[in-house]
């Protein structure tokens, strides 16, 4: 586990999230807020992305995911808690 994976968060993200940038951007943005975790395409066409790091980031990368790149159309998002020790936390972010 990395040590600056103080809070974690799954997020579910419906609408059109695939084929327009959405986890090439989504790595930008938790990239940028020093977040662990992975973002990878569903095959129900939902983007699942999972985040740990500092509570402030994980919430602004949550802010960020309601939005997406702009190409997307963001339609739904479905967050669940994550507990850092009951996860295998990456060292960075990868999309899958």
């Amino acid at each position: 586990m990395t040590s600056h994976a103080s809070c974690g968060r799954l997020v579910h993200v419906s609408g059109r999230v695939q084929g327009v940038g959405f986890r090439a951007a989504t790595a930008d943005q938790a990239r940028r807020l020093g977040l662990a975790g992975y973002a990878a395409n569903l095959a129900d066409g939902r983007v699942e992305v999972l985040v740990f790091g500092a509570p402030e980031a994980v919430s602004a990368m949550a802010d960020w995911l309601a939005e997406g790149p702009p190409a997307a159309r963001v339609r739904e998002v479905s967050t669940k808690e994550v507990a850092p020790e009951s996860a295998d936390v990456p060292d960075n972010f990868r999309i899958r």
